[in-house]
């Protein structure tokens, strides 16, 4: 006798390590990665990736790092677009660590991008390192509005529905086994503030001014890894 057949996991199903929450009256989800999920929409957002810093450090004589940091980024980015099966993919600029990097991309990540933006859309926001890949396919824009919410890469003091980058916030919190560093989510009434989603970015403290003049009194924070924490944000 045939086993009963199970019916499919949703992607929604699929995606466990994650937080929702509303923002501008929208149902979304932060996932453990550092990834926005917007599920109504079909919509992954991700901002920083800083897609070369590895090459642009070693051109421009810095520290030797591993040249693997590209390729771990665009391998986490294909999981989180095979778990929520995206269809819309917003890059929230910097999404290269210099005007130079992408032409100094491997040739395997360069075809890894061009699979990943296969059937999908893909828009590049303008970011403060790069002006957009604009070698690249998908759209090429400074920001982007819809059904409420403003992607862009550099938080304004007049934000409504405000999602952006840039900072690269991290989180510190003090546990009983000791202290924990994450980047972070952090989110207020009218703004939100990505982690950083590339290798090697670094991350700025919630409780530096930078942070602090942005965002609201009762922001929130939300740690990103294995099993995500929503808390109030330090600082």
């Amino acid at each position: 006798m045939k086993p009963l057949a199970q019916p499919a996991e949703t992607s929604e199903e699929r995606i466990m390590n994650r937080i929702e929450f509303t923002f501008a009256g929208q149902c979304l989800s932060a996932l453990g990665s550092g990834a926005l999920w917007w599920p109504d929409q079909k919509l992954l957002c991700v901002s920083d990736l800083h897609l070369g810093k590895s090459e642009r450090m070693a051109r421009r004589g810095g520290p030797t790092l591993p040249p693997y940091d590209s390729r771990e980024t665009l391998t986490r980015l294909a999981t989180d677009l095979s778990l929520t099966d995206a269809s819309t993919v917003i890059c929230l600029g910097d999404s290269f660590d210099d005007l130079d990097a992408s032409a100094g991309l491997a040739t395997e990540d360069k075809l890894q991008i061009t699979a990943l933006q296969a059937g999908r859309r893909w828009i590049w926001i303008e970011g403060n390192h790069d002006p957009g890949p604009v070698e690249m396919g998908g759209a090429h824009l400074f920001e982007w509005v819809y059904n409420g919410l403003v992607f862009r890469h550099i938080a304004q003091p007049d934000g409504q529905g405000e999602v952006s980058g840039h900072y690269h916030p991290k989180v510190k919190l003090t546990t009983r086994a000791g202290a924990i560093s994450r980047p972070a989510f952090l989110l207020d009434h009218t703004r939100m503030i990505l982690p950083a989603y590339g290798t090697y970015t670094g991350g700025l403290r919630s409780s530096d001014a930078a942070l602090t003049r942005i965002m609201a009194p009762g922001a929130r924070a939300i740690l990103t890894g294995v099993h995500p924490q929503l808390v109030p944000m330090p600082g």
